[in-house]
């Protein structure tokens, strides 16, 4: 799909205005019912079809407490904060059902085999950073590396075990409804199915703020979310991985893991993973800012009528030095193997890059492992995300 000019931060392509105007027009002629975002309503929705020990399955107390905390914070900034139009707030709905429907689904295979979730795996390689800082870059050329795994976008998307295995069929099904809503989503990150990407979905699906603020303004939930352990979100996390590892055959090898909410989240990944190696990239602050401004704008704007790109812009320059001081204070703390990544050297010559962050982490950098690294670089080289550049310069943000 070719990437159509973007004239703003906050433009919204036709198809989303088209499908905001036809889902008002059902909830105003009485064809549908709007679908309040109410924790219990949402809860019954998604449950359906489950036991209710499918919830508590091998949690504790305090995890399944989180969540329905999580749950309540979020419906309560949703219905107070975010200004959703129909379109955003039947995302809203979607994604909040479908959140309780895979935790459940989860919760039933534990139940079910309880070992899924304690598989031996590979200690993980974690790469950490602002989100535009060179983290896809780096995740996506350290899992190239045969001797690497790392996470398919569709088993990220929804990582409830199922055979046969429809997954990369539904995120596919997914992946094309989201590129009409939003026809430069492959300029801000390219997607496919089966790609390599990050985790984002484990950690929405434990209601991690990690998704949900990069596309509505909820700053209540995002103030409460940050000022919390986040224990429990990781204790399910670490669940995910090893049930996702022992179901596609991949546990002996190291799991290339990302997303850039672990920068404000490390203590409490690093707790689940102490043995793990830490790839930490860095890019200049007003890069850094003026790319993940575009980046939200564009996820907020078919969602709301009343996105701002300055209070978008004052939200993220809080948000990206809480992050800096917060990767600081637990690398701090952390004693194991540490790859520091410059942004603009890796994009001179990443082959130098990848040679100095093997030696930094210890590990032997073979041929095979450069001739994956070039594929990978050569298919990422051909992408549409190059567009994004002139799309900055475009709008003054970079």
């Amino acid at each position: 799909m070719a990437v159509p000019p973007r004239p703003h931060p906050l433009a919204r392509a036709k198809t989303a205005a088209w499908a905001d105007r036809a889902v008002q027009a059902l909830w105003d002629r009485g064809v549908t019912p709007k679908p309040p975002l109410e924790p219990e309503f949402l809860w019954q929705v998604g449950s359906r079809g489950f036991e209710p020990e499918d919830e508590r399955s091998i949690r504790t107390h305090s995890e399944v407490d989180d969540f329905r905390a999580r749950l309540n914070r979020l419906c309560a900034s949703l219905r107070d904060e975010a200004q959703l139009n129909a379109l955003g707030h039947t995302m809203a709905y979607g994604q909040l059902t479908s959140a309780i429907r895979k935790r459940h689904a989860l919760g039933r295979a534990w139940r079910e085999d309880p070992a899924l979730a304690q598989a031996d795996i590979a200690h993980p390689i974690i790469v950490v950073g602002q989100m535009r800082a060179g983290t896809t870059r780096m995740h996506r050329l350290l899992a190239a590396d045969p001797r690497h795994t790392g996470t398919r976008f569709c088993n990220s998307h929804d990582p409830v075990p199922a055979a046969p295995d429809w997954r990369p069929f539904k995120a596919g099904a997914a992946l094309a409804i989201a590129r009409r809503i939003n026809p430069w989503l492959d300029a801000l990150h390219p997607f496919g199915a089966t790609r390599i990407d990050e985790e984002i979905g484990w950690l929405s699906g434990a209601l991690s703020p990690a998704t949900f603020e990069a596309q509505w303004q909820v700053p209540g939930f995002v103030a409460w979310s940050e000022a919390r352990d986040a224990a429990p979100v990781y204790a399910e996390f670490a669940r995910i991985l090893h049930t996702d590892a022992a179901t596609m055959g991949d546990a002996d090898r190291p799991r290339v893991l990302k997303c850039p909410q672990f920068s404000e989240d490390l203590p409490a990944l690093l707790r689940q993973f102490p043995e793990a190696r830490l790839v930490v990239t860095r890019r200049d602050h007003a890069d850094v800012l003026s790319s993940s401004v575009s980046l939200v704008s564009s996820q907020m704007a078919f969602q709301s009528d009343h996105s701002e790109v300055p209070r978008i812009e004052a939200e993220w320059r809080r948000k990206l030095a809480m992050r800096d001081s917060r990767i600081d204070a637990a690398l701090a703390d952390f004693d194991g193997p540490v790859a520091y990544v410059d942004f603009d050297a890796l994009g001179r010559n990443w082959e130098a890059e990848i040679a100095r962050t093997y030696a930094a982490l210890g590990l032997e950098l073979t041929d095979h492992a450069l001739f994956a690294m070039r594929a990978e670089q050569n298919s990422a080289d051909a992408g549409a995300h190059h567009h994004h550049r002139a799309q900055l310069a475009g709008f003054g943000l970079g």
